[in-house]
């Protein structure tokens, strides 16, 4: 199996994500990575290739959510905005921070708030 990595803007998310629909990819995977700001790494595959878009981006930056192109991605998106902390906004399913109960705001991101019952 052949993986490439495509390193890209949060501007050219969208963009690029939608091309690789009609080019007939599939979403397999978003994952995250932080210390100083966040690395995000989208994969896709299409006859045993894969291709991972990825973004470095500042821990206050807003990325795009790609779920109006891949509607399930909603999960990894609400996973990594609660877990992380990065800011995706306009996810089509947005559990608005209660797809986890955790007793860290943001336990894998880089401030360690506690989360308030409230």
């Amino acid at each position: 199996m052949e993986q490439i990595i495509e390193q890209i803007s949060r501007d050219e998310l969208l963009g690029r994500t939608l091309k690789l629909k009609n080019a007939g990819y599939r979403l397999v995977a978003i994952s995250c990575t932080g210390k100083d700001g966040f690395e995000l790494s989208y994969s896709f595959d299409k006859d045993y290739e894969l291709l991972n878009l990825r973004l470095n981006i500042e821990p206050d930056a807003q990325v795009d959510s790609i779920s109006s192109v891949y509607p399930f991605a909603f999960l990894y998106e609400n996973e990594i905005k609660e877990l992380f902390g990065v800011k995706i906004i306009n996810i089509e399913l947005d559990f608005k921070g209660n797809l986890y109960t955790t007793s860290v705001k943001t336990p894998f991101g880089n401030t360690k708030e506690v989360k308030s019952d409230g």
